[in-house]
């Protein structure tokens, strides 16, 4: 192909049928689509059609890299996207792993891998280059991950590989079961059940080719520049060096929007205990970084004492900070590292675990849930032996921790009596560690997200730091489109978060179309640019709208509309449905959606050179 950047394959590898072939990437989905999720989101969106059971072998799981992985531009080279169709809400599903494989994969010359069918037993796939070949996992399967990955590098010899690998809980297609990437995770919406289902235990890929990019010289002056921006800014040259993510937590509590007691409070008496300070003069082992990374946020942490002694992971971030400690209203900071460890081994979303744990913790607070049907457990909040048994529990599908694999939603189908208001999800997706009633925005985020309880569509950066009021509502459904364009934007590029500092926290910026002109060599305005972040968004609502979303479907949890903030800086703070109404208004105005319906107006589609769509999705009206 003419343009810089791209491998200019992708592989497709047939489990049932045990055929491997090739597919070049043309120039015109290069325009249309640039890469990563909108590659992904465009062939899901063809070749999955409605009705499809996402655990079925007719369900198709994507590996995709975007234009800039593999090259050295900071904080640009490591991320790799999953594609799904989720099992957990029946959705589109774009999940997101930093670590080392999507730059290896790069390099063994493909920009995706589509994985179809399902195996008549466990493998692994082999890539080495132009190699490709589907081995018997019979001895992996079982494992946890890193036994898993670190069997795989035995089994490679002295060649350097990268991994991507399931376990227990996906093998056991838990529905919150995730893919770890080395020690990084593919974390949300049940991509490791998917994984399970197809009987692929993992995938091994070394490469040697390198990556082109259309300007080489641009592309290193351009490099040198964003290397001295990401030193000169406080976050990401202080902040995230020294303590990570797990910074946040002090700053959200700060602001009374740190969730706590699932949701209940949103401010923690406890959180110096969890925070990044606490953890970097308590647990603090070493830095970590993912492929080509200068900021390093990744905290390697070993617990000090009691039980959970010598639990070592690479984390907590910030959000499992919340999930496994606030929001279960804990403060022992060993027995959240013993959590993430044990997530990390047995394959589960920290986020969609720790929220079920949570709302476990509540149903039993609320009569709900008495411990009979807990497995013997004594599900109080502030239980942290509860927490890291009930983590374990749902890795193993044993007990209770069968059905809390399965996800809030079919959690509280189980129990009833009024259970599903204490279920805190977005279209079926657990929704993370940033306030919807302290932050308008983040709530229109959550609840116009083409996959559910998300914090990397709509963002909090902006309003959190002030740069955006976070008191009003009026325009911010305007505002939070041009969020999700730029984030759209770089999942398709397949960037890292952390760059929103550098390249700017709200819009497409001039920087976002410099990189992609150094990189492919497209000559793109910021209305170009645009419109293809529209294009993909469009592409992943379709995928939900032929499954029957609709404009019903962008709402939020009971909670952040019934019952204000209680107590803290933030209290009395929600987003009642009359609020959440105007929002969705100014959203679906902003994006040439009908307000009545939110679906994409005929004009948008033919705009926006989805002619392909007008029919198919206004046979849904």
């Amino acid at each position: 192909m003419k343009y810089g950047g791209y491998a200019g394959k992708i592989l497709r590898v047939d489990l049932s049928s045990n055929r491997i072939s090739t597919e070049k990437v043309s120039d015109e989905m290069a325009e249309l689509y640039l890469g990563g999720n909108g590659f992904a989101a465009k062939i899901l969106f063809d070749e999955v059609p409605a009705g499809t059971d996402p655990l079925g072998e007719n369900n198709k799981l994507l590996f995709f890299t975007g234009p800039v992985t593999g090259t050295n531009m900071p904080v640009c080279g490591s991320r790799l996207v999953v594609v799904t169709k989720s099992p957990l809400n029946n959705r589109f599903l774009d999940s997101y792993a930093g670590g080392e494989f999507a730059a290896y994969m790069k390099y063994a010359g493909f920009d995706g891998i589509v994985i179809e069918g399902k195996a008549s037993e466990p493998v692994y796939l082999w890539i080495d280059d132009d190699t490709v070949e589907i081995r018997k996992a019979d001895t992996l399967w079982g494992k946890k991950t890193y036994e898993t990955q670190n069997e795989l590098r035995k089994m490679a010899g002295d060649r350097d590989i990268a991994t991507a690998c399931i376990g227990p809980a996906g093998e056991k297609l838990a529905r919150i079961a995730c893919i770890l990437t080395g020690v990084h995770a593919a974390g949300r919406g049940g991509v490791g059940a998917v994984m399970g289902s197809k009987n692929l235990k993992a995938i091994a890929v070394r490469g040697t080719k390198g990556v082109e990019v259309a300007d080489l010289e641009a592309f290193r002056l351009f490099s040198r520049e964003i290397r001295g921006r990401i030193s000169a800014n406080a976050g990401t040259g202080t902040g995230l060096p020294t303590f990570g993510t797990a910074a946040v937590v002090e700053v959200n509590n700060k602001l009374g929007m740190l969730g706590t007691n699932n949701y209940q409070k949103e401010e923690f008496e406890h959180a110096d205990l969890i925070g990044g300070k606490y953890l970097k003069e308590n647990c603090f082992v070493a830095n970590d970084a993912c492929f080509g990374c200068s900021i390093a946020c990744a905290k390697v942490n070993k617990a000090r004492e009691g039980k959970y002694q010598n639990y070592l992971t690479v984390g907590p971030e910030y959000e499992t900070l919340f999930s496994l400690g606030s929001n279960c209203g804990i403060s022992s900071i060993d027995a959240i590292i013993a959590g993430d460890r044990l997530c990390d081994e047995y394959g589960i979303d920290t986020i969609s675990g720790g929220s079920v744990i949570s709302m476990a913790m509540e149903c039993s607070e609320k009569g709900l849930l008495d411990p009979d049907s807990a497995d013997g457990l004594d599900l109080s909040f502030g239980n942290h032996e509860a927490m890291v048994e009930l983590v374990r529990k749902i890795g193993e599908r044993e007990g209770i921790g069968w059905i809390m694999g399965e996800g809030t939603v079919r959690f509280a189908e189980h129990l009833g009596k009024g259970a599903d208001k204490f279920a805190i999800h977005v279209k079926g997706l657990e929704v993370p560690a940033h306030s919807a009633r302290g932050l308008p925005g983040m709530a229109i985020g959550y609840a116009t997200s083409n996959r559910g309880g998300t914090h990397q569509d709509g963002r909090p950066t902006a309003e959190r730091a002030g740069i955006v009021d976070p008191a009003t509502t009026e325009g911010k459904g305007t505002y939070e489109v041009q969020v999700q364009r730029m984030t759209t934007f770089m999942d398709s590029m397949v960037m890292c978060r952390m760059l929103e500092g550098i390249f700017g926290p709200v819009g497409l910026t001039e920087d976002h179309a410099r990189l992609v002109k150094v990189v492919t060599g497209m000559d793109l305005s910021i209305g170009n640019l645009k419109d293809i972040a529209d294009r993909i968004y469009i592409l992943e609502r379709a995928t939900n709208i032929r499954e029957g979303e609709n404009r019903s479907s962008d709402t939020l949890p009971w909670r952040f509309m019934n019952e204000p903030i209680p107590s803290g800086p933030s209290k009395g703070k929600y987003i009642p449905e009359n609020v959440l109404n105007m929002m969705l208004d100014e959203t679906y105005e902003e994006r040439g959606w009908d307000k009545k319906t939110g679906l994409p107006l005929r004009e948008t589609l033919e705009r926006l050179k989805l002619v392909d769509l007008v029919q198919e999705i206004h046979e849904q009206k």
